[in-house]
């Protein structure tokens, strides 16, 4: 009979490669090799309460080789974890049965092909993308020092988790991954330990093909404690490596496992591993006579194995979580308004009086640049709201996003509120990610030009349901000398694609407010708030509609003199007073027009029928939009005879007006649209 390890270890395996095979879809190496790392790790070193998968003070698992997610599920249905509801609270129920298992890879079963969190408890952070995984763990740690650093007292320390990610070849080649170990070794985080399963196979073969580099060396040169593992099944060796971890205190750590990608497999094994192909019933048969295990069981769970894990993490986790809560009852009564932030941290709760000084612009024909009113607004915030936090990579100057007097996040404080992300977009996005995963409320800044370069950790932002603020400014060809490489022209629209991400354009210093605000009110959506360089009028709102209307997306703006517009314009940022002088000049020809301004079309999508009906009548069907953007989607509002004055082609170098005029971006030209519409939707006489 095998030990009570070795028994566990090969559970883990068995399901592994059960599932992948009844899914006929998977990746069944890696969590086979990995298998003793994860029990070492689950059952001797992580703080972690199976019954309370969401207790604030836990340590965090990730798995940034997602690809191997069986071993996720594995772990979560032997460490008996309970689910969670979307309300954050334990059922009681396995977050992972059994039947999950076999339904791998299927429709609605809690055990998807990559990691997706808010889907099944106990999965930290969904990791698709290689890279993403890893770089997300800085988050997560970043916010682990900056909530101790605020919130613990003497006899009171309230967080100290540690974050474990296990990451294989694929995650050290991508760029995200340099840029995150980059940054979490100048802050020397010593609560962050990557674990890198050195198997040297990727899907085209041997590592050796494109990866030759000593990544022991350049983590040493990042700031890193390095220590390797020869032996992935040597579990003395693993615990003497994350003894070391444990020890370090002044940086991150790297724990290099050298591994065969599916343990004492023949060959077959490897390729079927790298490829994501089942092993197939012979090779399993084979593989399981090795582990001495029954060679027909499929699923098999041995009764003691479970009683193991309840028996040395349950025990120990719901020892820890208990001490927690009766640590935080007792500071609730020393540190009662502490105490309460951190309650409304973790219920992604606005604390009271956060918008009471958002400021109100008076009107002004030269106005401010929308990234400049936005800047002020932020501050606003950030004197009432103390875990918003953020900053930009290397941009805060130009996207106006410091916020005074907070401090600086750095090595030796955690304590101040602008974080310092460097040149590397993105990373900023996926540590975002995991701030926001550690419940605090982060934004992260940059050109809108660069989104492209965090676009992957902004769509998983999206997919996970996180309220990450992303501000990019430089937002068209107002950008003007610099040219056509940084003058955003598809960026609006391919942003507006990503679902549950909401797009706000704002057309000047009110509706900047308004947009902050609805913002800050977002629990579950990211929001992206899309703000220009150039100085934009300060509207009068005593002649125009309250700022307010942004809140629906889209709203009448400026309504025809007799209210029975003949053409509607549609605009979102500096286009919106372009549309108002225009709306002028075709009132002198006798043509009466509608200014809409429609900042966010997901806002405006999410409003009854009757509204977008008040907004953009069914019966006028002369419109036109006007956008410094590609024109891609307004013909959705606009429908396929309307006019649609965008950018056709990439941007030009030239001062701001010579732009505008070389682009279409003029009153004449608006109105000779407006007018040529208007003629178009009036009937022939012969009907």
């Amino acid at each position: 009979m095998p030990d009570i390890e070795s028994l566990s270890i090969n559970t883990i395996r068995t399901l592994c490669m059960d599932a992948v095979q009844q899914a006929n879809s998977g990746h069944p190496g890696t969590p086979m090799a990995m298998a003793p790392v994860a029990y070492v790790l689950w059952q001797d070193y992580l703080r972690f309460d199976p019954e309370d998968p969401i207790w604030p003070n836990r340590d965090r698992f990730i798995l940034s080789a997602g690809h191997a997610s069986t071993l996720l599920y594995s772990m979560l249905h032997l460490a008996g974890v309970k689910a969670v509801n979307r309300k954050y609270e334990t059922l009681g129920e396995l977050s992972v049965t059994l039947e999950d298992l076999h339904h791998f890879r299927q429709l609605e079963s809690k055990c998807p092909g990559h990691p997706e969190y808010r889907w099944t408890s106990g999965v930290e952070t969904t990791t698709g993308p290689l890279g993403q995984g890893v770089a997300t763990s800085v988050g997560i740690a970043l916010a682990g020092k900056w909530l101790a650093d605020r919130y613990n007292r003497p006899e009171f320390t309230l967080f100290d988790y540690d974050v474990y990610a296990l990451a294989g070849d694929g995650d050290m080649m991508e760029g995200i991954s340099s840029e995150a170990a980059s940054l979490a070794g100048h802050l020397r985080l010593p609560n962050l330990c990557w674990i890198y399963d050195s198997n040297r196979i990727t899907i085209e073969g041997n590592t050796g093909l494109t990866f030759s580099e000593d990544v022991a060396g350049r983590f040493l040169a990042y700031g890193w404690s390095v220590h390797r593992v020869s032996n992935a099944n040597d579990l003395d060796l693993l615990r003497e490596a994350f003894d070391h971890f444990k020890k370090t205190t002044d940086r991150p750590t790297l724990i290099i496992v050298d591994s065969h990608i599916a343990y004492g497999a023949p060959t077959k094994q490897d390729t079927a591993a790298a490829h994501g192909e089942p092993l197939g019933e012979t090779e399993i048969r084979a593989t399981k006579r090795r582990y001495q295990w029954p060679e027909d069981a499929k699923f098999l769970v041995p009764p003691e194995v479970p009683e193991d894990f309840k028996a040395k993490l349950g025990q120990r986790g719901a020892t820890l979580r208990n001490q927690w809560m009766g640590l935080f009852g007792a500071y609730e009564k020393q540190y009662p308004d502490l105490a309460a932030e951190t309650l409304s941290i973790q219920r992604r709760e606005l604390p009271k009086g956060w918008d009471a000084d958002i400021p109100t612009f008076p009107a002004d024909p030269k106005g401010l640049a929308t990234r400049d009113s936005s800047g002020k607004v932020l501050n606003a915030l950030a004197k009432r709201h103390p875990w918003l936090i953020g900053g930009a990579a290397d941009l805060a100057p130009s996207t106006k996003t410091y916020l005074n007097g907070q401090g600086d996040i750095g090595r030796d404080n955690f304590t101040g509120r602008n974080l310092h992300f460097g040149i590397r977009e993105h990373a900023m996005g996926a540590i975002l990610n995991g701030i926001a995963l550690a419940k605090l409320r982060p934004f992260g800044a940059g050109f809108l030009i660069f989104s492209d370069y965090g676009r992957p950790a902004l769509r998983l932002a999206a997919i996970m349901e996180l309220p990450v603020i992303y501000i990019f400014t430089h937002d068209s060809i107002g950008v003007g000398e610099d040219g056509p490489t940084h003058q955003p022209i598809e960026h609006l629209p391919s942003l507006r694609a990503i679902p549950s991400l909401i797009v706000i354009r704002p057309c000047d210093a009110n509706e900047v407010a308004e947009a902050w605000r609805v913002t800050m009110e977002q629990q579950h959506e990211p929001v992206a708030l899309i703000l220009s360089r150039q100085a934009l009028p300060t509207l009068d709102r005593s002649k125009f509609a309250p700022a307010s209307g942004l809140r629906r997306g889209a709203y009448v703006l400026s309504e025809a003199s007799n209210g029975k517009p003949e053409v509607l314009l549609l605009a979102t940022g500096s286009e919106v007073p372009l549309c108002v002088d225009a709306q002028a000049a075709l009132k002198q020809q006798g043509v009466e027009a509608r200014v809409v301004s429609m900042p966010s079309w997901e806002l405006f999508e999410q409003q009854d029928a009757e509204y977008r009906e008040s907004v953009l009548p069914a019966a006028i069907k002369a419109r036109v939009s006007v956008e410094k953007a590609a024109r891609f989607g307004w013909e959705r509002y606009v429908g396929l005879e309307g006019e649609r004055i965008g950018m056709k082609t990439f941007g030009a170098s030239a001062p701001l007006k010579e732009l505008q005029k070389k682009f279409g971006f003029t009153v004449e030209a608006v109105v000779s649209a407006a007018v040529e519409q208007v003629h178009k939707a009036k009937p022939s006489p012969q009907s």
